[in-house]
């Protein structure tokens, strides 16, 4: 049995069954998969209410996991990047009806050009993706990435079947964000959120922060996505389906899908946005117009690339098929490679977001922060 490290931060006696079921996931956790470092917050109603971590943030176990650390989310990040499109709809500056095209001509070749924004951003336009092998550099080229991304023709046709994207929804999403705000979403976050709300959440880290950052365990074990075909190994299983990750240049690059870093406080915190009316610490962010547009369903069925039925709004993954964030079925979310989440209740206002340094093989609804969340359940 591992010794249970010391666990710091915030929880109130109503929550005594979260801190319970975190100290539980450091000596017994499910199958095995005892944490190494980790961090899960609850905000309710905008308000912190459970922040806890603990741990090492090294393999070593020479640097504690602190109240600094950051802890790259892979797709847990998706939230952030839903939220930054969101942002331009409520400004005007994109529809979710409208062809991407309207914004972005380039990317209407090979059959594209009637695929919306709403459509891309649910994973329907058919682009999981590279359809042919390409060498994981292309991942550091943007504009290369981006050129073959607009030539390619959908593996299936939009708009009749989601097939979650893991790496290419982010260049996609990044690219049509750069055109209509002029900047990129990792200076959009660091001057819209992050440096005005005192937020620790980066797309694209600098060098000057890497020495924050935790070291990851990945998981032991390959991650079950069922019968393996041409959509699946573009998304997952060809050498070049993602960039190397933990490298120095890795962390650098902005890919809003799939590298952000930060912490589960601020995760939480930005995730009340869907959690409390579009409302953020006291600040409009998102109208109730742009906000049900944000987070209504757009696709529901069995996804072409994990083996699921899955519901998907604009970006976020919703709770109606997976009850994964709580209970109720209009909750939105994501997961991120090895165990991290982020997700928002708007019927209860909660917030919340788990991350850890020990990756597992589960693609969605990782034990351990469903441990946690249905602690926190028990205590809502």
């Amino acid at each position: 049995m591992t010794d249970l490290p010391d666990i710091h931060g915030l929880c109130p006696p109503q929550f005594a069954a979260v801190k319970d079921a975190f100290a539980a996931n450091f000596v017994e956790a499910p199958e095995g998969l005892n944490e190494r470092g980790a961090r899960f917050t609850v905000c309710i109603g905008g308000e912190v209410a459970v922040d806890l971590w603990a741990g090492w943030a090294d393999a070593a176990q020479t640097v504690p996991y602190g109240e600094t650390t950051l802890t790259p989310v892979f797709s847990a990040g998706k939230t952030v990047m839903s939220l930054l499109i969101a942002t331009c709809v409520e400004r005007g500056l994109l529809d979710y009806e409208r062809p991407v095209a309207n914004y972005w001509p380039a990317f209407g070749q090979a059959g594209k050009e009637a695929v919306t924004v709403g459509q891309m951003m649910s994973h329907q336009a058919g682009l999981p993706g590279f359809d042919t092998p390409e060498d994981p550099a292309i991942w550091f080229d943007r504009e290369a990435a981006l050129a073959r991304l607009c030539a390619q023709a959908p593996m299936w046709p939009p708009g009749t079947a989601s097939g979650y994207s893991p790496i290419v929804i982010g260049y996609l999403a990044g690219e049509l964000f750069r055109l209509v705000d002029g900047r990129t979403m990792g200076t959009a976050l660091r001057e819209d959120f992050a440096g005005p709300l005192g937020m620790d959440l980066w797309i694209g880290l600098p060098e000057s922060e890497h020495g924050r950052a935790a070291q990851m365990r990945k998981p032991g074990k390959a991650a079950d996505l069922g019968p393996a075909d041409a959509i699946k190994t573009a998304a997952f299983l060809d050498r070049g389906s993602a960039p190397g990750r933990d490298s120095a240049e890795w962390r650098m690059i902005e890919i809003p899908s799939a590298n952000l870093h930060g912490n589960a406080r601020d995760l939480a915190r930005i995730m009340g946005v869907f959690a409390n009316g579009g409302m953020l610490e006291g600040r409009t962010v998102l109208s109730p117009a742009t906000l049900a547009a944000a987070t209504r369903s757009r696709i529901h069925g069995q996804d072409r690339v994990l083996p699921f039925v899955m519901g998907w709004a604009a970006g976020l993954t919703r709770n109606e098929t997976i009850e994964i964030f709580g209970p109720d079925p209009e909750a939105v979310g994501h997961c991120g490679w090895g165990g991290s989440c982020a997700f928002a209740d708007a019927a209860a206002g909660v917030s919340a977001s788990y991350v850890m340094t020990r990756q597992s093989h589960h693609l969605i609804g990782d034990p351990r922060a469903q441990r946690l969340i249905g602690a926190l359940y028990e205590g809502i």
